[in-house]
């Protein structure tokens, strides 16, 4: 079986990244904004990650952590500010919000060319377009997993267990596009699929991103198939995926682990989405 690295392609894409950023010597470096609203603690160590990854790399990172209470006219104008500031390349507002703010108001307020973690209607559109996009990160840092080990899904019969907007709905557009690591006939399952365990017999590539830990086995795999478990859960024995890994390893061809799978590409994703607004902004691409 082939376990699928991502620790070690997310720091190559920071290392590449960190290089193009040192290169532009005498310029600004790429800012990014990140809005942190409450105290909620799995928020405060992922925005934390990206603040490491940011100084790792040579992107500017200003956190605006605010209390819960924050009003939504004061988390709007603040992002607006950042719209205006030309320091400013990208804005990320860490989700889940309080519950009292609107988190599509939110969203809208981002400028789509600020909007780094490709969220905005904008920018999903043109990604259902096949138009330049910043695209949402975990299903680009999928789709960079499957190019860094060669795992083109054109051809093939593709399950995405997962209809989120963050990672399902965007991953089956990316896996169903035109393009050396798309061009796969695509089938999205979901809470009132009949029957997952069928759909996903069926898939040469198969995405999980339900939420639910270890509830994948081997039973429900066909031998060779390629796993990306992207359902990322917190539980009271650490991070637990989608997959029960043990009974799929010996079965697949290929799998991510969880931790240290799709989970780093994110962060990376964000950096470069990040960067391409920087160069773009700059004139630098």
């Amino acid at each position: 079986m082939l376990l699928i690295d991502g620790k070690s392609v997310a720091r190559e894409v920071r290392e590449s990244l960190a290089e193009e950023i040192a290169r532009a010597r005498g310029g600004r470096p790429p800012g990014l904004a990140v809005f942190l609203v409450g105290d909620d603690p799995a928020s405060a160590v992922y925005v934390a990650g990206k603040e490491r990854a940011c100084r790792e790399t040579g992107i500017r990172s200003t956190a605006f952590r605010l209390p819960r209470e924050t009003p939504q006219r004061e988390l709007l104008e603040r992002i607006a500010a950042c719209n205006r500031d030309d320091a400013v390349d990208g804005i990320l507002v860490q989700l889940p919000l309080p519950a009292h703010l609107d988190t599509l108001a939110c969203i809208l307020a981002i400028d789509p060319a600020k909007d780094v973690d490709g969220f905005h209607p904008e920018n999903v559109g043109r990604l259902s377009l096949g138009l330049p996009c910043l695209p949402p990160c975990t299903p680009a840092g999928v789709v960079e997993l499957m190019r860094r080990y060669d795992l083109p899904p054109a051809g093939k019969l593709a399950v995405v267990a997962g209809r989120s907007n963050i990672v399902g709905k965007p991953l089956a557009t990316m896996l169903a596009a035109n393009g050396p690591y798309g061009n796969a006939t695509v089938t999205v399952c979901h809470s009132r699929t009949p029957n997952l365990a069928e759909e996903c017999r069926r898939a040469d590539f198969l995405f999980l991103a339900m939420g639910r830990p270890g509830s994948v086995t081997a039973d429900m795999v066909k031998p060779g198939a390629v796993v990306f478990d992207v359902g990322i859960t917190r539980t009271p024995e650490g991070l637990k995926g989608d997959a029960d890994f043990e009974s799929l390893r010996d079965k697949v061809r290929a799998l991510t682990p969880v931790p240290g799978g799709v989970g780093p590409m994110t962060i990376a994703m964000l950096l470069r989405n990040t960067v391409r607004s920087w160069s773009m902004r700059c004139g630098k691409g």
